[in-house]
């Protein structure tokens, strides 16, 4: 992947340093790390995702997911195996290899719930902004304006 200079961005424009941050997170990652697990992002609704990971041969004691701030961590570790359960691969395609995804969430955008099914990792989002922050109709006065009288010098 290219590497580019952002820093002329950084002087020209207002409150998009955060944006210019993750881009140059993301120009650092190597493909390799980004790669596992596989997932999928989609819009069920005006204000509501689903993120899904493929987890498979992970079970829910072996899963965390961890919301904190503006971030959702998911991570994945497979248990030791025990002493006793000796058995011979003779092929893995399966991995089972530890992981930790992360992902950038909007502002107010809050997980609602996790499920697993079928070796898929599922978890809700939606966006609730607050009240205060929504848009909202401002009504056209056609009335007489008001003008204030001068004051005498």
């Amino acid at each position: 992947m290219r590497q580019y200079d952002l820093s002329p961005l950084y002087r020209s424009t207002i409150g998009f340093d955060r944006l210019f941050s993750l881009l140059d997170q993301v120009g650092g990652q190597e493909a390799a790390t980004v790669a596992y697990p596989p997932y999928n992002i989609e819009r069920t609704g005006e204000n509501a995702y689903r993120l899904t990971l493929a987890v498979a041969g992970f079970g829910e004691a072996e899963l965390s997911i961890e919301s904190r701030e503006n971030a959702l961590t998911i991570k994945g570790a497979k248990e030791a195996r025990k002493e006793g359960d000796v058995a011979e691969m003779l092929y893995q395609g399966i991995a089972g290899r530890a992981f930790e995804r992360r992902f950038q969430l909007a502002d107010h955008v809050q997980v609602t719930g996790a499920r697993l099914e079928n070796g898929l990792l599922h978890v809700d989002l939606v966006r609730e902004i607050p009240e205060a922050q929504r848009p909202r109709q401002i009504p056209i006065g056609s009335g007489p304006r008001a003008v204030a009288p001068a004051k005498a010098a």
